[in-house]
């Protein structure tokens, strides 16, 4: 699986980390940065390259996902989610990453490298990546119905 990984400077640290001890792992890592630590930098060009390179990967058949990462998660997930077919997920927790690839399919997951340890990050992210999509009625037209909005700005029957 090819995995997009992207953060703001507080992520650093924590991406770091991810791409070695992913790569590791077997995963095909793709940095989208920063290179350098700034201060100042502004998260959402390198989240939204991240997004958009794992949409790019989906529409071509490629097993692709991405990672964001920030202070606490919340403006990179809002950087990503801004990308046409991102669904992009803050995880907190194992509980809430494994949901959001279960019932969500979601494609981004969004964490806070200062909500965390490294390794409670780490496992955070290894369950969001190991989960599969239920591929369940109920949330195929879920989702369905939030595509059609992105797209079109209505959902059908509302």
């Amino acid at each position: 699986m090819r995995v997009h990984i992207a953060t703001d400077h507080a992520g650093m640290e924590l991406s770091a980390h991810l791409l070695a001890h992913l790569r590791d792992k077997g995963y095909d890592m793709v940095d989208h940065g920063p290179q350098a630590y700034d201060a100042e930098d502004d998260y959402p060009e390198f989240c939204i390259a991240a997004a958009e390179a794992v949409v790019t990967d989906q529409q071509s058949g490629i097993d692709s996902l991405g990672i964001v990462l920030g202070g606490s998660g919340n403006g990179e997930q809002i950087a990503a989610n801004k990308v046409r077919g991102i669904r992009a997920a803050l995880a907190w927790n194992l509980s809430t990453a494994k949901l959001a690839r279960e019932h969500n399919d979601a494609n981004v997951i969004a964490v806070g490298g200062r909500q965390h340890t490294v390794d409670e990050a780490t496992e955070i992210i290894e369950a969001f990546l190991a989960e599969p999509y239920s591929n369940a009625e109920r949330h195929n037209r879920r989702i369905a119905k939030i595509a059609e909005y992105e797209t079109t700005g209505t959902i059908a029957g509302s």
